[in-house]
């Protein structure tokens, strides 16, 4: 494998929480200091940024079932696109990965055609139903790197317990939805003058603390490693920093949609803002921005949830949820750090650095020994969005026509280089 040298880069190290100017080497596909290597391929970042590879919990990638919203190949093409190098996938497929072929179909897929690596979630109970524990043992033998039933939220406490004490006793990560399950059915926006005035279908806030505290709970009876997929609302952030005080093995996450969007977005019922949990007040993002700044919320993702044309272009409360976000987390992100509201080593803590080490990774890191996993960005680049120009087979993006700035140079994996936009 040639050796590289990448000079005069910006390096954003979230893990000293550094951002400066200097030159970073690579061979056989691990970081390395750049002194000494003779013959290797020279690359002038000329002052771009240079940061680990964005580690992206959450993906779904719509094989086996849904081919044709996405495939392991179209899905890959737009994270390296999107500076991603590590996708985490959903079990939400048809049929479920709930069994250890099921998920050796998926992995032998995503070996196969993605460019970028591909970690795959199972779920954590058979056909994601909350009836009866998936084979979770046979699961994470078979290379499963976390557990969850998405959002079908388990509404049998007693067996959620059972779930999560097994997995405590097999040091496997489950991954949890918080949301009141009840309250939630049919809610397609969160409630409050707003979707009065819409005639949209609503929930309160509130659920999604109720969902909390109860996997809080199990969480301490059980001792099992716990990662909330999207805390979004200020009240619940309340409930995660109780518990994280308290010692409880948990992080959370919250998707980049609920961060630089909100309830009044969808304006005149644009389905391509309707997501699950529904977008937040305003009042709610600026809460989950400053958690992610503090630290209080770990991971920020794509949440990239593929839908086609026939399941958008109905009515706001009978859309099918969901928005693809490989391709336009990293300049939607950047949104916060040209507001002021955070550093790139900061907001690299929450996409690269901390995921990596919630499922156990070298990556996230600019340190000699890791993982080459790269992406070159020129966070100052302006662009307006353009949903047909991006990789995804699906189109459904809620920055469709937006301003954007931030551009991906080149992304690289164990050293390779998997793109060659604009570099």
């Amino acid at each position: 494998m040639t050796a590289i040298v990448f000079r005069n880069a910006r390096l954003i190290d979230p893990e000293k929480g550094t951002d400066q100017i200097g030159s970073l080497g690579v061979k056989d596909g691990l970081i390395v200091e750049p002194q000494g290597l003779d013959g290797a391929e020279e690359i002038d970042c000329q002052g771009n940024c240079l940061a680990p590879g964005i580690v992206d919990i959450g993906v779904k990638v719509s094989e086996p079932g849904e081919r044709h919203k996405e495939s392991f190949r179209t899905a890959g093409l737009a994270a390296a696109a999107g500076g991603v190098t590590t996708m985490v996938t959903r079990p939400d497929t048809l049929p479920a990965i709930d069994t250890p072929e099921v998920l050796e179909f998926v992995r032998r897929r995503a070996n196969e055609a993605a460019p970028v690596n591909v970690l795959p979630m199972a779920a954590l109970t058979r056909g994601r139903e909350g009836r009866e524990m998936a084979e979770i043992g046979f699961l994470l033998d078979a290379g499963a790197v976390a557990f969850t039933d998405c959002d079908s939220v388990v509404t049998n406490t007693k067996v959620f317990s059972r779930c999560l004490t097994y997995a405590a006793s097999l040091g496997a990560l489950v991954v949890g939805h918080p949301q009141e399950p009840v309250l939630s059915a049919g809610a397609a926006a969160t409630s409050g003058k707003f979707a009065a005035l819409k005639g949209i279908p609503a929930v309160s806030p509130l659920a999604e603390r109720m969902g909390l505290d109860r996997d809080i709970a199990i969480v301490e009876m059980t001792g099992a490693r716990y990662h909330a997929d999207q805390v979004t609302t200020e009240r619940a952030l309340r409930r995660l920093a109780r518990a994280k005080d308290s010692g409880l093995d948990i992080t959370a996450g919250v998707s980049i949609h609920h961060l630089t969007l909100n309830e009044l977005d969808v304006g005149d019922y644009r389905t391509f803002f309707k997501v699950k949990p529904p977008l937040r007040s305003e009042d709610d993002r600026l809460a989950a921005v400053d958690a992610v700044a503090s630290g209080l919320i770990d991971v920020i993702s794509s949440m990239h949830t593929p839908q086609d044309e026939e399941s958008k272009r109905l009515t706001f409360e009978e859309a099918a949820s969901g928005a693809i976000g490989l391709e336009t987390m990293l300049p939607a992100a950047l949104r916060l750090v040209h507001s002021g509201q955070m550093t790139l080593p900061v907001l690299w803590r929450a996409l690269s650095l901390s995921p990596a080490k919630r499922l156990g990774l070298s990556a996230g890191r600019l340190a000699p020994g890791t993982p080459a996993d790269l992406v070159l960005f020129d966070p100052n680049a302006p662009f307006v969005m353009d949903r047909f120009k991006l990789l995804s087979k699906s189109k459904n993006t809620p920055f469709d026509e937006a301003r954007m700035q931030g551009r991906v140079k080149g992304t690289w994996v164990a050293g390779r280089r998997i793109t060659t936009n604009g570099a």
